[in-house]
């Protein structure tokens, strides 16, 4: 089986022969067309500038990924949800984040009006701040048993298998990362 990390170091290498253009080049052309959907962006790539799907996927992931990551881009819903007394929950986020990013580029963070989904070809998992004192982290992990501080997700989100909760960034140890990894690899 064919490493991921690999055929994506390829297919990033190969998007500038095809295209003519860096992956870099074409994130840049895509925030400046101001598009912040990734379907939206996908299509756009592939009917105005004629990519291939797989092409038009990476690129517009990236793009959104960095839009999303730049702070001074469209991370307004993000300020919302860590506002006034959950600022103080704003580096367990960032623990999870900068971990998450660490699996591979093809993760798309997408910030909500209350949580952040963390995508890949699908959602895997979400970061909400549900109290003053609590990050909640639902992950995609179907068929694995709730048990311990992995916990069904019940009517926390449809979205989601199980839910962790989260009161400091100790809390985002070795156990949660493995979690994560599983649910990351799986989507």
């Amino acid at each position: 089986m064919a490493n991921p990390d690999d055929a994506l170091k390829t297919m990033i290498s190969n998007l500038e022969k095809n295209t003519g253009k860096s992956l870099a080049t074409w994130t840049m052309l895509c925030t400046m067309a101001g598009i912040d959907k990734h379907g939206a962006l996908v299509k756009w790539l592939k009917t105005e500038h004629g990519m291939t799907h797989g092409y038009a996927n990476l690129v517009a992931a990236e793009a959104l990924r960095q839009t999303v990551s730049a702070p001074s881009e469209g991370g307004e819903l993000l300020e919302a949800q860590y506002a006034g007394d959950k600022a103080v929950l704003k580096p367990i986020y960032d623990a999870i984040v900068d971990y998450v990013l660490s699996l591979g580029k093809d993760v798309e963070l997408a910030p909500k009006k209350s949580y952040t989904a963390l995508r890949r070809s699908k959602q895997f998992a979400l970061i909400q701040p549900s109290t003053k004192t609590r990050v909640d982290l639902g992950l995609n992990l179907k068929g694995v048993p709730a048990a311990g501080r992995l916990e069904a997700s019940g009517s926390f989100s449809a979205m989601c298998s199980h839910r962790i909760r989260l009161e400091s960034v100790k809390d985002v140890d070795a156990e949660v990362r493995a979690w994560l990894k599983q649910a990351y690899q799986a989507a």
